[in-house]
């Protein structure tokens, strides 16, 4: 079974731990781009907040094995 991930900013993204999602924290677009692609294998769903999906949506091409949610504003 894959993992879930929650990826942003920390004030939206850390109550997911409670759920038990891995929580990763990135603020800035750069560090979401070096945190995608430095994401594990076993990662099957990644909860994106706003920020963070805009920060990926001029990066290269998403990873086909991962399903992607963006958190609404």
């Amino acid at each position: 079974m894959g993992r879930v991930v929650a990826l942003g900013e920390a004030v939206r993204v850390e109550g997911f731990a409670l759920a038990g999602a891995t929580v990763l924290v990135a603020e800035a677009p750069d560090a979401v781009c070096r945190t995608w692609e430095s994401m594990p294998d076993d990662v099957a769903v990644v909860l994106l907040t706003t920020n963070a999906a805009a920060a990926l949506a001029h990066g290269e091409a998403p990873r086909k094995d991962v399903l992607t949610a963006v958190m609404p504003p």
